[in-house]
């Protein structure tokens, strides 16, 4: 029997390693992301503090110093926030250019693997008609050869 050997495996495999690479690169920059959107929570978090602490500074006493200190950090924290929120955006932003060319090259490697799949439809069908042409070659042959044995009898 005839064995099936695509044309393009080697394209195929091609759009296979892509894919992988852009799913490598997809979640390499997921965990960018990650990073930046949890220092941005610190950062959140290092802020709130300070609001805490800027509100027991009003309930304890009144030193100037200390409260004009705080609100310079909570103020400090604030840009801060602000500038890391820039950085998070940019990073989504990189994520879905990312997400997009995983995207294509899934869509890339489906197509391949859909044309090989028909190519592998063509091969078996050209297959069952080479074998049904032979089918017929022998039916007829051995029809040939019994009419000439009927006719020496």
């Amino acid at each position: 029997m005839a064995k099936f050997i695509y044309r393009m495996q080697n394209i195929l495999n091609l759009d296979e390693k892509l894919e992988e690479q852009a799913k490598m690169e997809y979640a390499t920059q997921q965990m960018v992301l990650n990073e930046e959107e949890e220092k941005e929570q610190q950062l959140k978090d290092r802020r709130a503090a300070y609001e805490e602490e800027a509100r027991r500074l009003r309930e304890e006493s009144l030193k100037v110093r200390d409260m004009i200190a705080n609100a310079n950090a909570i103020s400090i924290m604030g840009g801060m926030i602000e500038e890391q929120h820039g950085a998070v955006k940019k990073e989504e932003e990189k994520l879905e250019a990312k997400r997009q060319a995983l995207e294509e090259a899934m869509k890339d490697r489906k197509t391949q693997e859909k044309l090989k799949e028909k190519a592998f439809e063509d091969f078996k069908m050209d297959l069952a008609m080479e074998e049904s042409k032979q089918i017929d070659q022998l039916t007829s042959y051995t029809f040939g050869i019994r009419k000439q044995r009927e006719k020496k009898n």
